[in-house]
């Protein structure tokens, strides 16, 4: 199909900025770019009808982080990196909510628990010790509000409460006030309107098939008939970023999720996660929200299909019967699986660097896009020059 002259002089135009991947990372970019320059010329170049990675397939949490994850970080990473993640975390959370309303994007701010086992691989007789550690560092470095000139605690102990919430098998929780939850399609819908307002161009089912960096900029080659020349290429595509370049330290990783029927009886408001995050559920209202497992299968959950598979259900299935419904209860019927592909790496930490001259990327977002790309995006932008 050969395009018009009316499309080879909007669409097809050169671009000052080509973003692809039209999820968190790609519209914060956007947002961020448009702010500062309104006459800059940006699309967005989109895969999928909507997006086509976690964005709006996750389980809609505001992550800001668990005790026994951010000790297992501190191992992994070094305290500075924690501290880095965490601060991103907690920054992009107050961005989000200042500049979108409750009701636009179903922000609720009921807080995170974590759950531990009595033998699980979280040590929890060290579980006050680690409050405490984490209290002190964190606590400084985020700037968190203060109370007669201390800053309040961004991690309680709240084993009391186990029995109230009805779990099962838990010996320890943990609690913290700052995480919440929110409708992450809602997000990027709002995002999307407040972009193409002020004149960001985005195309849907446009795949790049490769691109080329020269002297003025870069030509990017996709399923559609012309090519798209930009001055500045930034790639957003988290989990996918191997299939565009494959020497990135990024893998995909799937995660999938269910909701039930509306449970009556269900005792809890919030968002939970249980070892070390690997398994995480929520209220959507009276409905329990699931997701997780993926370390019961490390090897096939490394994918990029978004099938959901029997074996991780199964496990989620078990999960919610053994450990999060009171005993006794009748299993709910599950309404709607799915799953989401987030984009994970040796360490738990957003690549942001420059690749090729005009080309760049933002990806690895180790499952707190939600959170962190607000950051990201800023982070790009100054990277980028712009």
């Amino acid at each position: 199909m050969a395009i018009s002259v009316w499309e080879q002089a909007t669409y097809f135009a050169p671009k000052d900025v080509v973003i692809i991947g039209c999820g968190f990372v790609g519209l914060w970019t956007a947002y961020e770019l448009i702010k500062k320059n309104p006459q800059l010329q940006i699309t967005i170049l989109e895969r999928g009808t909507i997006p086509s990675g976690a964005s709006t397939r996750n389980a809609g949490f505001s992550c800001f982080g668990s005790v026994s994850e951010l000790i297992y970080d501190v191992q992994l990473m070094g305290e500075a990196n924690m501290l880095e993640t965490v601060k991103m975390r907690y920054q992009g959370l107050q961005k989000i909510q200042k500049i979108f309303g409750k009701a636009d994007i179903d922000y609720d701010q009921f807080g995170g628990y974590e759950l531990f086992e009595e033998n699980g691989p979280y040590d929890i007789s060290k579980l006050d010790e680690d409050i405490a550690y984490l209290n002190k560092v964190l606590a400084p470095a985020l700037q968190t509000p203060k109370k007669n000139g201390k800053y309040l605690p961004i991690y309680s102990n709240e084993t009391k409460k186990i029995k109230q919430l009805g779990f099962q098998n838990i010996k320890a929780l943990a609690f913290s006030p700052f995480e919440g939850q929110l409708n992450s399609a809602k997000l990027v819908l709002a995002l999307q309107k407040e972009i193409q307002a002020k004149g960001v161009q985005i195309l849907f089912n446009t795949e790049v098939k490769k691109f080329s960096s020269h002297k003025k900029g870069v030509t990017l080659h996709t399923n559609l008939e012309a090519p798209i020349e930009t001055q500045q290429l930034l790639i957003c595509t988290n989990g996918f970023a191997q299939q565009l370049v494959p020497s990135l330290d990024v893998v995909p990783a799937r995660g999938q999720v269910f909701i039930t029927e509306p449970i009556p009886n269900l005792k809890f408001k919030g968002t939970f996660h249980f070892d070390e995050g690997f398994y995480y559920f929520r209220n959507v209202g009276k409905r329990l929200l699931l997701g997780g497992a993926r370390n019961k299968d490390f090897k096939k959950e490394k994918t990029y299909s978004l099938e959901t598979s029997k074996n991780i259900q199964k496990h989620l299935e078990d999960f919610m019967m053994k450990r999060i419904l009171p005993k006794g209860s009748k299993k709910p019927k599950i309404e709607l699986r799915w799953s989401g592909t987030m984009g994970m790496g040796k360490i738990k930490k957003p690549i942001i660097e420059a690749l090729q001259p005009h080309v760049f990327c933002a990806v690895r977002m180790s499952g707190m896009g939600v959170a962190i790309a607000p950051i990201v995006a800023e982070k790009a932008v100054q990277l980028m020059g712009r």
